[in-house]
């Protein structure tokens, strides 16, 4: 009965071991992974992560970064850049999907998904148009 009784143990013992590792193998959760953010926020910004990137990365899922659109001509990916290049010119935030472009100030200017800075004269040139407020107001 002796040996029956420590097998038994023994096994139980290994099954107990098994499942520890495989519940220790699970993601976090994004509440988790949350709360790992606030607590390390400073050094994890300081790296340069987002807060996106550390909860995707956290979670063990695989983060696909978002890729830059191509830009047309006379387009540019940067602010500085543009104004580097619309001396004479102001600056506008064009918006590829609406045609609408977006002057420096506005609540739209450099916020939509799609999207470049531009000088003005260019962009009206390309086809773009003014948002309707503004034309509203130049009225």
């Amino acid at each position: 009965m002796k040996p029956t009784f420590t097998a038994a143990v023994c096994a139980t013992f290994v099954g107990l071991l098994a499942l520890a590792q495989s519940a220790a193998a699970e993601p976090k959760t994004a509440s988790q992974c949350n709360a790992d953010w606030a607590a390390n926020k400073a050094s994890i910004q300081a790296s340069g992560k987002t807060k996106r990137a550390f909860v995707v990365e956290c979670r063990g899922v695989p983060f696909a970064a978002r890729k830059p659109a191509a830009l047309d001509k006379n387009q540019y990916a940067t602010e500085s850049e543009a104004k580097a290049n619309c001396s004479s010119d102001a600056v506008v935030w064009v918006n590829s999907v609406s045609m609408v472009y977006h002057p420096n100030g506005s609540r739209n200017y450099g916020r939509t998904k799609t999207g470049a800075y531009m000088c003005e004269q260019e962009s009206l040139a390309a086809g773009f148009r003014a948002p309707k407020v503004v034309r509203r107001a130049a009225i």
